[in-house]
């Protein structure tokens, strides 16, 4: 028997490329493009063990993006695992509609502990786009109910990304994903991106930030307070290239909409449980005190799929204290409040509370200093970033800050050195992302940013040997 299993033993690889054949045959990734959809394989993650994952061909890499900007507490957490587990043995799932479990009422009253001001109820939902899909829907209901049916305009900036449901991808302002999608473009409102790096070359970041500020006052004005029913923003725009705001930008949005009966909706999908070392970085980090959060990813660390929303105590006195009392929010998921992932989530809190949440703190200053000196390197026009998460933008012209004309290319290339090198990046046009697991040491960081300076100094080489750069004089 042992002499038959030797013979018949499938190789790793041959085991991948079993895989990618049945992806090409059967899976549908997500965002593909047309000449690819429904025959496509993706590179293989076998397995990961804290920072660090291991691809089809045995290669350990650092997580760099930590999954989707979701691993925090790292992989293979036993903790989590045993959670997961126990919550399965005893109940595996109840019907929100007509019953509830324990872990989402505990879960619902931690979260909302954590949340700034009177944001004291939550929804759970199963990811960041049903999460904001739920906050807009909550709106719409909300304005119905007060009866101002018309005040339904969403207001969102140019770069947002706030998920793939019909209303969260409308918000978002990058042309790559709404140029063949349809989108609900009667209901959004699109604003200047808040980044200082693209402001333009004669002003001063002061005076970038009262430009945006003084265009979102005119928006009000010209689409009118009455017509306009929420803001929704990240306060880091993660996907869009991890755009942090200029200083005190958000807290003056933050007025402008509380002035004009306009909620709030701060999107905390990739921001919340520890990215910025904080729980929640609304309050804590930018200064704001919004009418809704919207949080998923990092709420259970990618380990099952979760999210949810946590809003104003005030919305719902308001509701209560309306001609209907019996209008009905008629919004669900059959897995709202999932006993399993909200367990899973009570686990990931724990260990966030005891003691990770200052580490990212520390840790998160470290790696930004020492991200800021590939700065040194020709190719790199701005490293920016708060917390745990980063991004280096690459450009041709550093006088203009023009991208480099490769476009999806420059990104690509340097992932594919840096993978060579031991490191997964998450690759952005011509920019490169960075968000790792919060269990992340200063040591790791620095093994980090020296594959990313020599990714980049290969990626450099390559385009000057094949004449697309010459470089800087």
């Amino acid at each position: 028997m042992t002499a038959l299993k030797a013979q018949t033993a499938v190789s790793p690889t041959d085991e991948a490329e079993t895989l990618a054949k049945a992806a090409e045959r059967h899976l549908i990734q997500p965002w593909p493009s047309a000449g690819e959809i429904g025959d496509e394989a993706r590179g293989l993650i076998g397995s990961g063990d804290g920072i660090y994952v291991t691809d089809a061909e045995g290669n350990r890499l650092i997580d760099g993006p930590a999954g989707m900007w979701c691993v925090n507490v790292g992989h293979r957490r036993r903790e989590l695992a045993d959670a997961l587990h126990e919550q399965a043995m005893a109940l595996s799932y109840n019907s929100p509609w007509y019953t509830m479990n324990e872990p989402s009422a505990l879960l619902a009253e931690r979260i909302a502990g954590h949340a700034p001001g009177d944001l004291n109820h939550v929804f759970f939902t199963t990811g960041g786009s049903s999460a904001v899909e739920s906050a807009l829907r909550f709106m719409q209901f909300y304005n119905n109910v007060r009866g101002r049916p018309q005040k339904k305009t969403i207001l969102s900036r140019d770069g947002a990304y706030h998920g793939s449901t019909y209303l969260s991808a409308s918000l978002n302002g990058s042309s790559r994903g709404r140029d063949w999608m349809d989108i609900a473009d009667d209901l959004v409102v699109k604003l200047s991106c808040p980044d200082p790096f693209r402001r333009p070359l004669d002003m001063s970041i002061e005076e970038f930030s009262d430009m945006l500020v003084e265009e979102f006052a005119d928006a009000v004005k010209r689409i009118g307070a009455e017509n306009i029913g929420a803001f929704v923003g990240e306060p880091v725009m993660a996907s869009g290239g991890v755009i942090v705001p200029p200083p005190n930008y958000l807290p003056r949005i933050a007025a402008i909409c509380r002035e004009n009966d306009i909620l709030y909706i701060s999107d905390e999908v990739v921001t919340a449980f520890g990215r910025m070392g904080d729980v929640f970085a609304s309050k804590d980090v930018f200064g704001i005190e919004p009418d809704i959060i919207t949080f998923a990813k990092g709420v259970t660390s990618g380990y099952f799929p979760l999210g949810g929303m946590v809003v104003s105590d005030r919305l719902f006195a308001e509701l209560r204290q309306s001609n209907h009392a019996d209008a009905m929010y008629a919004h669900g998921l059959t897995y709202s409040s999932h006993p399993i992932g909200c367990a899973v989530a009570l686990k990931n809190l724990d260990i966030l509370e005891g003691g990770l949440l200052e580490h990212a703190r520390e840790v998160g200053v470290y790696f930004m200093e020492q991200l800021k000196t590939l700065e040194e390197l020709d190719l790199v026009g701005e490293v920016r970033g708060t917390g745990l998460m980063a991004c280096i933008e690459c450009v041709a012209d550093r006088e203009s800050k023009n991208p480099l004309t490769l476009d999806t290319e420059v990104g690509r290339r340097i992932d594919q050195h840096c993978q060579e090198l031991g490191l997964l990046l998450r690759p952005l046009i011509h920019m490169c992302v960075m968000s790792p697991p919060l269990i992340i040491t200063k040591e790791q960081i620095d093994e980090m940013v020296a594959i990313l300076r020599e990714g980049i100094s290969r990626t450099m080489e390559d385009l000057r040997k094949e004449g697309l750069w010459k470089g800087f004089a």
